[in-house]
């Protein structure tokens, strides 16, 4: 009676274990900044899939509708920049409660990665910017390096001179 128990627990956790992975969500969570879409708008959670030859655009949620899906083959350029502030608002905040804490976070800073895409197909090109989450930039960028065979663009490195 204990082997058949032990058979049928094990049996039972390798169908749950493969199971629970599929049902998973692989995407990223990135949030639409502006471009091309025109249903959308800035501010907006989208999620994002990337997949063998193509990268595919939902609405956040279980049943998001997709917005958006770009062939690999037509993606012409992928760019990379941040955004740095420093914290000014909270800052005066925290000031009203403790001067010296505030006066400390006014010297701290914070980044927001954005990654642009661009794609044309024939006649059809379009492009926007997303704001993605900080552990998760690099893995967005060195995917759609991954499916386009593009080479991301560090925006922030290029100095245009008026």
């Amino acid at each position: 009676m204990k082997g058949f128990l032990r058979c049928s627990l094990a049996f039972f956790l390798s169908l749950l274990i493969p199971l629970t992975v599929l049902a998973s969500d692989v995407g990223y969570g990135v949030i639409y900044d502006g471009g091309s879409l025109p249903d959308l708008k800035a501010g907006t959670k989208i999620k994002m899939y990337i997949e063998g030859n193509k990268v595919r655009f939902a609405e956040e949620g279980k049943q998001g509708k997709e917005i958006v899906i770009v062939p690999a083959a037509t993606i012409t350029e992928i760019s990379y920049g941040q955004d740095v502030h420093r914290r000014v608002g909270a800052a005066i905040g925290v000031a009203v409660v403790s001067l010296g804490i505030g006066a400390l976070l006014a010297l701290s800073k914070s980044k927001k990665h954005y990654v642009g895409l661009t794609w044309a197909a024939g006649d059809q090109k379009g492009g926007f910017a997303m704001q993605c989450d900080k552990n998760d930039y690099r893995g967005v960028l060195a995917g759609l390096e991954g499916v386009s065979g593009k080479k991301a663009v560090d925006s922030d490195a290029m100095t245009v001179k008026n």
